[in-house]
């Protein structure tokens, strides 16, 4: 009887990327929870110039009040009579979130203050007024 030698390879020559790609899957998962998505009121205002003026960071909610007597919220003009509705309903994602309006410094004091007034309605208690600090 001949016995015959078979010439097995016993180990792959490949590269396993599995721990990689569990790494790769993990920082990504970990940048996605960890990072603060910035909300935008849908239009460019000039703000004001204040020198008291601080950065205040839980403000989740912007009403943006254009030169032109517009009202932008969440990306889109709406009516200055809608903005309490609309504030009810993006607050129930953070109901102790902040307001802020970024009013042009052009823009109508009254119609400023409509807005700040549909926001308390709401049931917001911190609605804040945007200024950019002297010298920037």
């Amino acid at each position: 009887m001949r016995m015959r030698r078979h010439h097995q390879q016993d180990e792959d020559t490949g590269i396993d990327l599995t721990p990689m790609l569990d790494v790769v899957f993990i920082m990504l998962i970990f940048f996605i929870v960890t990072s603060s998505f910035i909300k935008e009121s849908g239009v460019e205002v000039q703000r004001p110039q204040a020198g008291s003026a601080t950065a205040q960071d839980k403000g989740n909610i912007l009403i943006a009040v254009t030169a032109d007597g517009q009202v932008w919220l969440d990306k889109q003009p709406v009516d200055v009579r809608s903005v309490r509705a609309h504030v009810e309903r993006m607050r129930v994602d953070r109901p102790e979130g902040s307001v802020v309006v970024q009013a042009d410094r052009d823009a109508r004091t009254g119609l400023v203050v409509q807005v700040m007034d549909q926001a308390r309605l709401a049931g917001v208690r911190d609605v804040a007024l945007a200024a950019s600090a002297e010298g920037r």
